[in-house]
């Protein structure tokens, strides 16, 4: 039969799974297809800094500090989506390299995304039942606001299903609107509740009312992307090559499969969020006098990481279907650190020659104490934008060892910068540090773990 492969960007049909090798691959190529993606993730990370920057003009100091602790909210319940993501491309992928039809996967597709909302559908009415007793355990200015954004937070895991299928259609510029819709629909959703008096329960509802309009976009054009006429047929476990039914042993080794791989890119992806923001916990502990300041160098400097994450989105899919298919994708890292260098060379080169004033002009003047330490955090989020390139390539050719290698590394940082004392431009060095030294670690991990595959060439 033929094989339903994933589609290259700017073509109509899609190429089938064994040729897919065989198509000339250049770095420009590969940069007019992870170009859209690059320039997406920028106008989103640009797009959070704007609202970052006018709420808090707009909130109270309460207030502001109310929206950060539900903004952490929403981030350990949204953590789960980065997970779905990573599994749904390495199945999908899986499926692709054995000649499974797109039936197979849209089939698959609707069954899991029903049982998902269910499950999100459960969840929000849970919070919405518990709302008094968990703003009462936050001390924040309202339930409405809880409920607003973990139920918002949800639906990001929801949205995260679609934008794997997404990747793994290798739909990247329609993957890069749907980041667009996000990050612009933030904007205007939350400004507009703010600024009509609604204060933090606004955000919170804007934040909501976003997240609701992109994950119906995903789901359009996810359904859109997979769709093929007629060919939706047995989208039970079945045999991808035949349609034969399949032996139960071989079902339950794919499931178990699915779900270490599911668990390691969950563990993989809060721990790398831990390493993000490890040194602003640290320090907001040990000297909270300074972790204003702190802060500011903290939010410019880790806008990088942001973007390698929205990179990934490029990454991801293509190393997991080279691999399937005996190969690699070594040009497409080559493309995704290239695309990363650009803007963390203009950002050191700012925080090298002028910190305190380029924090002045973005936060103000008082935001600008911990201008020493700009430079050396800079360079450890650089670091770290190199590790979360690794890590998603690595993730998506099945090693799960990065899990272990985040967890020591997670440690160490957590030691590291608890030795600083609360000292900014210790803190940053220490922080500098130990991103390094990981950074080195996966680049390492990730020469062995292509060693043979490279030699059999």
């Amino acid at each position: 039969m033929t094989t339903a492969g994933p589609v290259p960007a700017g073509s109509a049909t899609p190429a089938p799974a064994a040729t897919l090798l065989e198509v000339p691959e250049t770095v420009r190529s590969g940069l007019l297809q992870a170009g859209p993606l690059a320039l997406a993730g920028l106008l989103a990370n640009g797009a959070g800094a704007v609202i970052t920057i006018l709420l808090a003009r707009l909130l109270p100091t309460r207030g502001y500090g109310s929206l950060a602790q539900l903004n952490g909210l929403f981030l350990v319940v949204s953590l789960p989506g980065s997970a779905v993501t990573v599994g749904v491309v390495r199945r999908v992928a899986a499926w692709q390299a054995a000649g499974a039809a797109a039936g197979r996967v849209q089939g698959w597709a609707r069954r899991v995304y029903a049982r998902g909302a269910v499950v999100a559908s459960g969840f929000a009415l849970a919070v919405l039942l518990a709302r008094n007793w968990i703003d009462d355990r936050l001390s924040s200015p309202g339930a409405a606001a809880v409920v607003a954004m973990l139920v918002a937070a949800t639906l990001w895991v929801l949205l995260s299903f679609d934008r794997g299928l997404l990747q793994a259609r290798r739909r990247y510029r329609t993957l890069a609107t749907n980041l667009v819709v996000e990050g612009g629909m933030r904007v205007v959703a939350m400004l507009c509740l703010v600024g009509a008096g609604l204060g933090v329960a606004g955000a919170a509802g804007g934040v909501l009312l976003a997240e609701a309009l992109t994950a119906v976009h995903a789901r359009v054009a996810a359904n859109r992307a997979w769709a093929r006429p007629g060919a939706v047929r047995g989208v039970g476990d079945t045999d991808v090559a035949d349609g034969s039914p399949r032996g139960g042993a071989a079902v339950v080794g794919e499931r178990r499969a699915a779900a270490l791989d599911l668990v390691t890119a969950l563990v993989a992806m809060a721990l790398l969020a831990f390493l993000q923001n490890v040194d602003v916990i640290v320090l907001a502990r040990d000297a909270p006098h300074r972790s204003g300041s702190y802060a500011a160098i903290s939010v410019a400097s880790k806008a990088m990481v942001f973007g390698a994450l929205a990179l990934g989105g490029y990454l991801l899919p293509e190393a997991a279907i080279r691999w399937h298919q005996g190969g690699h994708a070594i040009r497409q890292l080559a493309v995704t650190l290239l695309l990363l260098a650009v803007p963390a060379g203009l950002l050191l080169a700012a925080a090298v020659s002028a910190p305190g004033r380029v924090l002045s002009i973005v936060f103000s003047a008082r935001y600008a104490g911990a201008s020493e330490a700009f430079a050396p955090l800079v360079l450890a989020m650089i670091c770290l934008s190199v590790t979360v390139t690794f890590t998603m390539y690595l993730l998506a050719i099945g090693r799960r060892w990065v899990a272990g290698v985040l967890l020591a590394g997670s440690g160490a940082g957590l030691a590291a910068t608890a030795a600083a004392h609360g000292a900014p431009l210790a803190t940053a060095h220490a922080d500098l540090l130990v991103q390094g030294v990981l950074a080195t670690a996966m680049a390492v991990g990730f020469a062995l773990a292509h060693r043979a595959r490279l030699a059999g060439r």
